[in-house]
């Protein structure tokens, strides 16, 4: 793949307080686009707080494009209904990848991400240095739904002989 740069594990953990879209429950599951991949989770069935705990693995060939996630109410005999969506700009974080940084005590924050009118985000969101590890633990509030929201977690996966970030 040309100009890959490593990949994104997004490590979907859960959905909370998702719409209904059946009659007293939903069957959501979640959409994920960066580009022009799409991955999605499985289906749970009957729950609108659903658990996933699933990884999705993206390559990074551009890190201006955003994460697009929608959550779906999977439907047998009609078309799946849409619960809402949400976009998350992945640049801050590959910002503090960029940095290199190594042997930092764990839990040092490299970097906050606030809530605002331009985000999605719920709460606020930090890029931490974790077991050798950057994560950001994220959770999104899904728009153009009634009610929602999604959380997940980012992890960067260098590739040996992938373009350097920097």
């Amino acid at each position: 793949m040309d100009g890959l740069l490593g990949l994104l594990r997004i490590h979907v953990k859960r959905g909370v307080d998702l719409a209904i879209r059946d009659v007293s429950t939903s069957d959501p599951y979640v959409v994920v686009k960066m580009d022009k991949q799409k991955l999605k989770t499985s289906v749970i069935k009957k729950d609108i707080n659903p658990e996933w705990n699933e990884d999705l693995t993206f390559s990074v060939t551009d890190p201006s494009c955003p994460l697009i996630m929608t959550v779906y109410d999977h439907d047998t005999f009609s078309m799946d209904d849409k619960m809402g969506d949400a976009e998350f700009d992945i640049s801050p974080y590959i910002e503090a990848v960029k940095m290199e940084v190594d042997d930092l005590p764990n839990g040092t924050i490299i970097t906050r991400m606030l809530p605002c009118r331009t985000n999605c985000l719920a709460e606020e969101s930090c890029v931490v240095y974790e077991n050798g590890k950057i994560l950001q633990n994220v959770v999104l509030r899904l728009r153009h739904v009634e009610c929602g929201e999604l959380e997940f977690q980012l992890e960067w996966i260098s590739l040996p002989g992938a373009k350097s970030l920097a």
